[in-house]
């Protein structure tokens, strides 16, 4: 039998421009996309997802490089809370899961947890959903959880 290791972090990372990690601080704003793979590697069924990093060093997001500043979010187990909670409001026929990607073997979760070794360093933690029916597709979301003041912070890098 194979177990999947779920347990959040303890913080998570969100990389963006500025303006759009000012909305996700105030506002709890986020936007959950399809995921960039081929058609065959997601399966029958489209998913949503919202990408963050493990840790604050991560290069996980195009542009991550010329960022000048990154949301830390410092109690990841109620933002999950959260976030599940408003997207199954939003989303009430599907189903979501979080995990980290494993990095070189497959997940148990199948390909939408996996990738190569050699992106091991972006350490992704991810959330996705997938719809319970038939022929629905995905078109990208975008959730306001309200403010996430309380259990996040901005930080500008140096």
């Amino acid at each position: 039998m194979t177990t999947i290791d779920n347990n959040r972090p303890p913080k998570l990372y969100y990389f963006s421009d500025r303006q759009k990690l000012e909305r996700a601080l105030t506002a709890g704003e986020f936007r959950l996309v399809p995921p960039q793979l081929p058609a065959h590697a997601a399966g029958d069924h489209p998913y949503l997802i919202l990408s963050l990093a493990q840790k604050p060093d991560g290069a996980l997001f195009e542009g991550k490089q010329s960022a000048d500043a990154y949301l830390v979010i410092h109690d990841a187990e109620r933002f999950g809370e959260r976030v599940h909670r408003v997207v199954q409001r939003i989303l009430p026929n599907w189903a979501g899961i979080d995990a980290a990607i494993s990095y070189g073997k497959p997940s148990p979760l199948g390909r939408l947890f996996s990738k190569e070794r050699p992106h091991a360093d972006e350490a992704e933690w991810r959330f996705a959903w997938r719809p319970m029916q038939a022929n629905a597709s995905a078109n990208p979301v975008t959730i306001q959880l309200g403010t996430i003041a309380d259990i996040a912070e901005l930080r500008v890098n140096d």
